[in-house]
């Protein structure tokens, strides 16, 4: 396989693979589940995951990681299900200025040389706060707009699905086809170099974490729509599942490489996994177990491809 495929087709093909050979088992172990009814119910979830996914990839582009992820797709699906149900306009304001708080912390990260984990994980606490200060018990309800959008039903593939291709091809072109998509990896990769070519590194880390922080509020908007409702805790699990995703799907923690498509491709993955085994009754102890295993797997995978590419380089 190394000998036909570069590093950037490995990065794509061993997630894929991993999908493709865990629906093979769905299919095999649940019959019923090869229908649109099956398939939208193991994939039910997928939306908000791939999104949040997206969000924690872009921050990953430059280096960093967020902490805050799942505490802030929390707040924003408070926010959606309270204010944004309805105070329409006040809600798109708190919205907008929590992208604008996100722009923010890559600049205070950047120019005051903090480790981004630690200044992610305070703010995980200042999210969660908000959360519980708008949405002390679980409530409010999903506005009628998002609510029919994420219950559309295409013909022939559900709406999970369509949604995630969409997601894939969209992030694709912003990050690796894009001149701004350039720039991002650039910082990641070498950011001497960036500065030297005559950009701004400021702005260029304000404008990928307020790009994470939009797709970020596009994942809470979505999970409201599914679940009709919201808690401050409801999407707690996301951090770790957007950074297992971008790991499976290819991306790395420094250098700037990533794989949009690939990091959906390992949400679908992991939103697979988790569905496959609620649906089967099983506790979630044992579905985080199991994502954890095949984000090994995987990983176990990809190193022995990786340095059998390097032998071969050597050679």
């Amino acid at each position: 396989m190394t000998r036909f495929l570069s590093a950037d087709g490995l990065r794509l093909v061993i997630p894929a693979l991993s999908l493709v050979g865990l629906l093979a088992a769905v299919f095999y172990l649940q019959p019923r589940a090869m229908s649109y009814t099956g398939l939208n119910l193991l994939f039910n979830l997928a939306v908000p995951i791939a999104l949040a996914t997206i969000a924690q990839m872009l921050i990953m582009t430059v280096n960093d990681l967020d902490l805050s992820m799942g505490t802030f797709v929390s707040f924003v699906a408070c926010v959606t299900a309270t204010y944004l149900q309805s105070s329409p306009l006040l809600g798109v304001l708190i919205l907008m200025a929590a992208i604008g708080v996100y722009a923010l912390i890559g600049v205070m990260i950047y120019l005051r040389d903090l480790p981004s984990i630690v200044v992610t994980l305070g703010m995980s606490f200042v999210w969660g706060g908000l959360a519980v200060l708008i949405l002390p018990a679980p409530g409010g309800e999903a506005p009628g707009w998002i609510r029919a959008i994420m219950t559309v039903k295409p013909p022939l593939v559900p709406m999970a699905i369509v949604a995630s291709v969409l997601i894939a091809v969209v992030s694709h072109y912003v990050i690796m086809r894009s001149s701004f998509g350039v720039v991002l990896r650039g910082v990641g990769g070498n950011s001497r170099s960036v500065a030297r070519a005559g950009w701004s590194i400021i702005v260029a880390r304000a404008a990928v974490y307020g790009l994470a922080g939009f797709f970020a509020v596009l994942a809470g908007m979505a999970l409201v729509g599914l679940t009709t409702s919201a808690d401050a805790n409801i999407a707690l699990r996301y951090t770790l599942l957007s950074i297992a995703g971008v790991i499976l799907g290819g991306g790395e923690f420094v250098g700037g490489r990533v794989s949009p498509i690939g990091a959906v491709i390992g949400a679908l993955t992991l939103t697979l996994a988790g569905s496959f085994l609620s649906f089967l009754r099983i506790s979630p102890d044992w579905q985080i177990g199991a994502q954890g295993a095949i984000l090994i797997l995987v990983l176990t995978l990809r190193l022995a491809l990786n340095r059998a590419e390097g032998r071969k380089g050597k050679s």
